[in-house]
């Protein structure tokens, strides 16, 4: 009974989100014909999920890494790094790697505001068409909407205040502008973001039954963000032409009071960073359109000047500066094949060059060239009920470089990554599917600088390490999903040489760098499932019985995990995750969202043992819509029980290292699609799509 009652709750998760969506959002009138095409809050498919954001005030009210710390199955730590189902992510934005992990990342991401974003893509099971680099799985953000054949325009607007010890304010606005005639059509995304926030730390030692504090810090920082992203694309006959230009400049400061044994500081930070991303793309157009054929090439670059001055001996801490240039060109080839159904073989080629320099007061200390020449070979077939996916990618690494003081230990090696996949499809929507990968995760330039970009005082002292070695990864995935939200899972990741964030002690002093490891296995066996409120008072017959819309219905949906670090050196201990949201619908067609986070204490983070619950949130956001829904409005309190904080111990060590931030905060946020008096919005239609079959949008080629 006990069985046919779990069988029934997971097949109900299936039915309910058959019609999983936000709202309907674009309808083309083709000969009497109406295409309707739907958005979905959370939509699976075999090798990633996506998250909708622009349509969900619980995620857009504040920044992208506020956002993305709600999302279900994601840990993102500030001391140890950020991890989705158990796998280490590789941060890309529009399809384009970040190059950027560790502090800078966070700061990159707190910087930008969560209503610029159009959804997130975790690509769980990234086959050869990506690169081998990828490591465990990619974040893919995604950040705008595609041009219409009518001026559009939508602007955004998010306040949010924390009161602590004062009042603190995060505003962001942006503004998106979009057109598209018979010739080009083009995209404009700027914005800007002010943030205050706060930090409290501190780290004692606990050793022969005695506890010393060894420091005590109070932050107060202050962002601030300006961002543009254009594009322009180009028709020529069938074929496409594509412009992407993004630039970003963020300048934060902060002022700093330290304390410990023997010492007291007052120090000022500053925080200068110029990223700026250029990208042409030529897509080849045939009448067979399942065939494609593109050229891009890619040119990044990334400067960062960071300061510390004290204000009590009142001179120059630190003096540090970073510059980083990529260039990236590559093809993809893809044309469907006769044997199979759904059948295709796709390949293609990379050459990348990246190239990274570090100066500590003006004096050139590390010099890091990478050169990548890769490609790959994928066929995806379909026969009857199963899919399968088999392919390789070569990629061939020079790496080398020198410090002031010695060179760097090469790495020069040809390496070649399987990938494989096979999957049985019960039905449209229900499928069992299972995978296999192996990649490769190179030490990413913000690990490797060995200077320090943080605060710092005679008791704490961060800094990079530029011997840092690759990472190989083995990934195994096994997975039953019913539809869009309902699933269970279970993947094992095996990494040699997996690089960490350790934080170890010498004489009193804390030393906060990158290692790396041996041999880590990571296992997460993980649950998903939507339960409709209506099935304890109308009964599981009837529920089945209603034309579900989750976007009109009160429901809660339940993710858990069990996620376990096996390191060989030392005992390990495994943890829980839970994530609730549930959704009310109130009187006036207010929407109501609560969304509870919580990860157990005693668990095995790598090398930190957390000593409290940590991610454990919660977060209240009520919305509704106005004007034929061209104007929404929500109003959000996240961590309202002041309760996120990390507190963890280090492996090792007698260290206890404990951190809270400003999370309790309180705000609002407006989106506003100015109304056009164009007779052609009534249609509505996308017309960079039109004939052509693409996934991508303007900025996402």
């Amino acid at each position: 009974m006990k069985k046919n009652y779990f069988l029934s709750m997971f097949f109900l998760g299936a039915v309910f989100t058959l019609s999983a969506q936000e709202e309907p959002k674009k309808a083309v009138e083709l000969n009497e014909v109406a295409i309707v095409k739907t958005k979905k809050a959370i939509e699976q498919k075999a090798d990633r999920t996506i998250f909708d954001f622009s349509s969900q005030p619980s995620l857009n009210s504040g920044s992208v890494l506020e956002g993305i710390k709600k999302l279900p199955g994601l840990i993102a730590s500030d001391v140890a790094g950020m991890m989705y189902q158990g796998k280490q992510l590789d941060v890309f934005m529009d399809g384009r790697p970040l190059n950027i992990t560790s502090n800078e990342l966070n700061s990159f991401l707190e910087g930008m505001p969560a209503n610029a974003i159009e959804k997130i893509e975790i690509i769980t099971q990234p086959g050869a068409e990506f690169p081998a680099t990828s490591g465990g799985a990619i974040m893919n953000i995604i950040t705008n909407k595609n041009a219409k054949n009518y001026l559009s325009a939508t602007y955004t607007n998010s306040t949010n205040f924390t009161s602590y010890d004062h009042l603190r304010w995060r505003i962001n606005n942006s503004l998106l502008l979009s057109a598209k005639n018979k010739y080009f059509g083009w995209q404009l995304n700027v914005g800007q973001n002010y943030r205050e926030s706060a930090v409290w730390t501190s780290l004692t030692k606990n050793e022969n039954n005695t506890t010393s504090l060894l420091s005590t810090t109070e932050a107060d920082r202050f962002g601030r963000t300006n961002f543009a992203k254009s594009a322009l694309t180009f028709d020529i006959g069938n074929d496409r032409l594509l412009f992407n230009y993004d630039v970003n400049y963020s300048n934060n400061n902060s002022n700093t009071l330290g304390n410990g044994p023997g010492f007291s500081t007052n120090d000022d930070s500053f925080t200068d960073a110029l990223r700026q991303d250029f990208v042409v793309t030529f897509q080849k157009k045939f009448e067979d359109k399942s065939k494609k054929l593109d050229f891009r090439f890619n040119y990044n670059s990334n400067q960062n000047d960071f300061t510390l001055n004290s204000r009590t001996n009142n001179a120059t801490i630190l003096d540090n500066a970073s510059t980083q240039r990529l260039y990236n060109a590559k093809f993809d080839y893809s044309q469907p094949i006769a044997f199979s159904d759904e059948g295709k073989i796709s390949f293609g080629g990379l050459y990348e060059a990246l190239l990274f320099e570090t100066q500590n007061m003006e004096i050139v200390n590390l010099d890091y060239q990478r050169k990548t020449a890769a490609a790959y070979g994928e066929l995806q077939t379909k026969f009857d009920k199963f899919n399968f996916i088999v392919g390789g990618r070569a990629e061939d690494y020079n790496i080398t470089g020198k410090t002031n003081t010695a060179d760097l230990i090469p790495f020069k090696q040809f390496r070649f990554f399987p990938n494989a996949s096979a999957q049985y499809n019960f039905s449209n929507s229900v499928y069992f599917n299972v995978n296999y990968n192996k990649k490769i995760s190179l030490p990413s330039t913000s690990a490797l600088n060995p200077n320090n970009t943080n605060y710092q005082n005679p008791n704490i002292d961060y800094s990079g390490n530029p011997n840092l070695q690759p990472t190989i990864f083995d990934n195994y995935e096994a997975k039953l999903s019913a539809f869009d939200y309902a699933f269970i899972g279970y993947n094992v990741s095996s990494a040699q040489n997996q690089v960490i964030n350790r934080v170890l002690l010498t004489d009193d002093v804390v030393v906060n760098t990158n290692i790396n490891v041996p041999q880590i296995k990571i296992h997460n066996f993980n649950v998903g499932l939507p339960i409709p409120y209506m099935l304890f008072t109308e009964g599981l017959k009837e529920t089945m019985k209603m034309n579900i819309n989750p976007d009109k219905m009160n429901f809660l949906y339940v993710y858990t995990a069990y996620q376990f670090h096996q390191i060989p050196e030392i005992k390990t201990n495994g943890f829980w995750m839970f994530n609730l949201m549930s959704q009310i619908l109130l009187p006036k067609e207010i929407k109501f969202v609560a969304n509870f986070n919580y990860i157990m204490s005693k668990g095995n983070y790598f090398y930190f043992i957390a000593e409290k619950p940590f991610n454990n949130t919660l977060d209240l956001t009520f919305s509704k819509k106005f004007f034929k829904d061209q104007l929404s409005v929500s109003i959000s309190a996240d961590d309202v029980l002041n309760s996120n904080r990390f507190v963890f111990s280090s492996v090792g060590t007698p260290l206890l290292l404990a951190n809270k931030n400003d999370t309790r905060r309180f705000g609002f946020s407006v989106n506003y699609k100015i109304p056009t008096k164009n007779k052609l919005a009534k249609e509505d239609p996308n017309l960079l799509n039109k004939e052509k079959k693409e996934e991508g949008n303007i900025l996402n080629q």
